[in-house]
């Protein structure tokens, strides 16, 4: 499978960025990363801000390539293609951010306290990891989108 593909298949549609959205995309990031690690609000808020970055930078990536996901299950494949926009060895951190997803779902839509403490903080350390890949990539194959 290929991200061509999952356009053929009517997942994904052509999208042209520039350095303006993908600036934007990681102001969203950094303001997330500090939301999500502020005192003072619950661990599921703190849990779906993280999200919300990890999402972001899934999104630039997705971006970078040429690509933006249909509406219908956008967050799920903007997510799954961390494998093809970033590389094979996503593919786990990209089902790990899947599973994020529906616990995001669920503290924000059904139940609270759905997410602990440790899990927030564990994904806004991802979110970090990733975060330092996915700029060293847009440095490395996509300069022209760095401000």
């Amino acid at each position: 499978m290929s991200l061509l593909q999952w356009q053929n298949n009517g997942w994904l549609r052509p999208h042209v960025t520039d350095k303006n959205e993908i600036a934007n995309l990681l102001a969203i990031v950094d303001r997330d990363m500090e939301d999500a690690a502020a005192d003072g609000i619950s661990d599921d808020w703190k849990f779906g801000i993280a999200y919300n970055a990890a999402l972001k930078l899934a999104t630039i990536m997705l971006y970078a390539a040429g690509f933006k996901p249909e509406k219908n299950l956008a967050h799920y494949r903007t997510l799954l293609a961390l494998e093809f926009t970033i590389g094979v060895h996503r593919k786990d951190d990209a089902a790990y951010l899947d599973a994020c997803r529906v616990k995001r779902n669920i503290v924000e839509y059904d139940n609270i306290g759905g997410a602990s403490h440790a899990e927030a903080i564990e994904l806004l350390d991802f979110v970090k990891e990733l975060k330092e890949e996915v700029l060293e990539i847009l440095a490395e194959k996509y300069p022209v989108l760095l401000s």
